[in-house]
């Protein structure tokens, strides 16, 4: 077991106007599940390959431990990586592909044996350790190609969105059973993936990339509930954050005809660069709905557009005059949906959890109500 560091970490392709990984300063501790999370093209995959050693470190080092492992080649890191398309031997049954690293560092077979059965028992593989993994079914694949990594015994785990090609239910379950089988091991695990439910599931920690750059680090809730930036704020969390532009006014932020209070030093720090107008945040739960009775509280008018029944919750996708136009916002609904497109409604924002952002910078601003 061993910590990963990313030591300003760079790499520069020919084909490429900016680095696809910029100067990454990353530290991953021992027997930490560390998720890279961001959306395509951001860099996460190139970063776990540098560290792989399957891509260059244009400037920069790379760590494991207090080992330098820059310029080592792949064999020598003690890494065990799991790829997006699984990288199985078709030709060789489940138990070869699973034991097939032990037979490269001739092991007996006793014990490579010994340790394929615990694998496939684990990950409930034995009715299909004689033939070829050919078919998906039931992960099958995905599960041959996390048992080729656990029967290996390295510092570093890496796996390079392993359950991309799996149906909903089979990913959750999948996602489950490593999370598992790596705090049973104890081994650091470094994690890609571009789906932010997922990464919230499993990680111990996010580092959020965005062009190569990294944008925030923090626990799953520390991320969701204190966005660095307005990027971070859209992307993690289900359905995504609401972002408005909106103008300050003497006592906050201005949305339509409902002003919306926010603390004296948030407005400061807004207007600091010479704005008139902050980045105002709400989350589709952080809505209030108004009754009839509630006609003189202060409240949006929203119409209907569409309603999204994930079964345990809606989210209704409504618009709002903003003051300036329409504006498009998702609330989430109380329990099973009773309104359909068309409906109208009125909802209030609770102020203390609003999450502010500069409309320069989209930055986090200092000193607002978000818990």
């Amino acid at each position: 077991m061993s910590s990963v560091t990313f030591d300003r970490a760079t790499r520069c392709f020919p084909s490429m106007d900016r680095p696809a990984v910029d100067s990454l300063g990353l530290e991953i501790g021992d027997g930490e599940f560390m998720v890279l999370l961001g959306p395509s093209g951001c860099g996460k995959s190139t970063c776990l390959r540098m560290l792989a050693g399957l891509e260059d470190v244009d400037s920069g080092s790379t760590l494991i431990g207090v080992r330098d492992v820059t310029h080592l080649p792949p064999r020598d890191r003690d890494i065990a990586m799991v790829f997006q398309d699984y990288a199985l031997y078709p030709h060789l049954s489940a138990a070869d592909n699973i034991g097939f690293a032990l037979r490269i560092a001739r092991m007996s077979r006793a014990r490579a044996r010994q340790r394929v059965e615990y694998a496939s028992f684990v990950l409930d593989l034995e009715q299909f350790l004689g033939r070829p993994p050919r078919s998906p079914a039931g992960g099958e694949r995905q599960r041959v190609a996390t048992g080729r990594l656990l029967v290996r015994d390295p510092r570093v785990y890496l796996m390079d969105e392993p359950l991309s090609h799996l149906d909903a239910r089979l990913r959750a379950q999948t996602r489950m059973q490593i999370v598992r089988l790596q705090h049973r091991l104890g081994i650091t695990t470094v994690y890609v993936t571009h789906d932010q439910a997922e990464a919230m599931a499993v990680g111990d920690r996010l580092a959020e990339l965005k062009d190569g750059a990294l944008q925030q680090v923090g626990t799953p809730r520390e991320v969701y509930a204190h966005p660095a930036n307005t990027f971070v704020a859209g992307f993690v969390g289900s359905s995504a954050m609401n972002l408005f532009r909106l103008p300050l006014s003497s006592a906050g932020a201005r949305f339509g005809a409902l002003d919306v209070p926010l603390p004296r030093d948030t407005v400061a720090a807004a207007a600091a660069g010479g704005t008139d107008e902050i980045v105002l945040g709400v989350r589709p739960e952080q809505f209030e709905f108004l009754s009839p009775e509630d006609r003189d509280t202060p409240g949006l008018d929203l119409v209907v557009e569409r309603v999204e029944d994930t079964g345990a919750v809606a989210y209704l996708h409504t618009t709002a005059w903003s003051g300036e136009g329409l504006a498009r916002l998702v609330v989430r609904l109380p329990g099973r949906p009773t309104y359909g497109a068309g409906a109208t409604l009125r909802v209030a924002i609770r102020a203390e959890g609003v999450h502010c952002f500069s409309a320069l910078t989209g930055q986090r601003l200092p000193g607002d109500t978000a818990a």
